[in-house]
């Protein structure tokens, strides 16, 4: 995959010279600082702004990235407003906080521009990890266990590493082209990178622990679940559909009108990037309201100022088409029930034209392979403790796979932090038997 010209301009405001320098000379640099403590983890975010306002901005990226493997792309995905920045001292009715956000996109900008390499890998141990899934959360413990000297062997079933860093977010809000550098940081210490590689089909889990010392199991989830409708056939995937548009900077067939059936986070991405790829109508329909909304706020914010459209309290029963082309959706109306069900509300059916109709409703988790590694889990969801340890001896897990359904959407910073408290618990492991 290489870096593609996008419709539309990225969401992040460049920042100057000038106006870094502003708010780098804002900070307070609070002792005990409430933004380092709403950051998952934990990047001592005064002094990488003191840093930068020194002028030391390969040092300022080194206290991010020493903290947060992923932080570039964190400073373009993370919600700050619910994080640091919402944290942040100057958050009150008369002022407004530290762009803590920008600056951590600053600092890691130029060193990508710089192609320094900050980290190097340890003295060599003698012992050998397998990471299943390059993403956020494989590598950053691969990064971390590069670092403890141990030997990292990385199996990634697409053709490139980062995960839905590289594959799964909007162009416009995280470019390929940094999520890969990322990777590249990763891949770099030293690591064997198994790409298009998929554990359980071809690798056995019983060859990785005979041949490794330990596993870390990031491989994150599936793909969309089926909205089991008539017409089921013509709905697209969305997570296929982003890595589509972003591998291509096109979506040939997609129409004029949109209907995107869900309202999580890669629901609000499939909105925004059906619009901006010309798309003159898109419409998000959620079964229950804008309360139990699991996208983050300022998704939500951005994607009516994108011009979406939002249809709450209906549910797909049917997509319609003529010839195999979708003419539209028939609906119905629904309610919430006291246990948080949803009810559909008799004779409320309803028909919405559209052209293409887009499944946006969570993700599937990976059973099959989960078995394959023996740990326990509930209905896919690894069970692990506070040290990332599953219930088998040697098997350890970060990321999605242990995301729990019902709670908000993971962040990739929490992914991140998994994955580095998964590679100390490993390093421990190795260590101390």
């Amino acid at each position: 995959m290489v870096a593609t010209r996008f419709p539309g301009k990225p969401i992040q405001k460049e920042l100057s010279r000038l106006e870094v320098a502003i708010e780098a000379n804002r900070c307070l640099y609070c002792y005990d600082a409430p933004c380092t403590k709403a950051c998952p983890t934990h990047i001592d975010v005064p002094r990488f702004i003191a840093q930068i306002a020194d002028g030391n901005l390969n040092g300022s990226a080194r206290t991010i990235l020493e903290a947060n493997p992923m932080g570039a792309s964190c400073a373009r995905v993370c919600p700050v407003e619910e994080l640091c920045e919402g944290a942040c001292v100057y958050n009150t009715e008369s002022d407004t906080p530290i762009r803590i956000g920008d600056l951590q996109r600053y600092a890691t900008d130029t060193l990508r521009e710089s192609g320094v390499a900050l980290f190097r890998a340890g003295k060599p141990t003698g012992r050998r990890v397998a990471v299943v899934g390059g993403g956020p959360a494989g590598l950053s413990a691969a990064r971390e266990l590069r670092r403890f000297g141990h030997a990292v062997t990385i199996f990634e079933e697409h053709a490139r590493l980062g995960g839905l860093n590289t594959h799964g977010i909007v162009p416009f809000r995280l470019a390929t082209d940094v999520a890969l550098w990322e990777s590249q940081q990763v891949a770099d210490l030293g690591c064997e990178v198994r790409a298009g590689t998929r554990v359980g089909d071809g690798v056995s889990f019983d060859s990785l622990q005979s041949e490794y010392d330990a596993v870390i199991l990031a491989c994150g989830m599936g793909r969309v679940p089926k909205l089991d409708i008539p017409g089921e056939e013509l709905v697209w995937d969305a997570l296929e559909f982003i890595e589509r548009a972003k591998l291509t900077g096109s979506a040939p067939g997609l129409g004029s009108r949109v209907a995107v059936i869900g309202a999580g986070n890669t629901a609000i991405d499939a909105l925004t990037c059906a619009k901006r790829l010309g798309a003159d109508r898109v419409t998000m329909y959620y079964r229950r309201g804008e309360a139990q909304m699991s996208a983050y706020e300022f998704e939500y914010d951005f994607a009516k100022e994108e011009g979406i459209e939002f249809r709450f309290f209906c549910a797909p029963k049917r997509v319609i088409a003529d010839d195999g082309r979708v003419t539209g959706v028939e609906f119905v109306k629904t309610s919430l029930a006291s246990s948080n069900g949803v009810t559909s509300v008799p004779g409320s059916e309803f028909i919405e034209p559209c052209d293409t109709v887009i499944r946006a409703i969570g993700q599937s988790r990976l059973l099959a392979t989960l078995e394959a590694a023996g740990v326990q889990h509930d209905g896919g969801v690894v069970r692990v403790d506070d040290a990332m340890r599953t219930t088998c001896k040697g098997i350890f897990a970060a990321g999605d796979a242990i995301f729990k359904k019902g709670e908000r959407e993971a962040m990739v910073v929490e992914a991140a932090q998994q994955g580095k408290t998964a590679a100390k618990s490993v390093h421990e492991f190795l260590t101390n038997g």
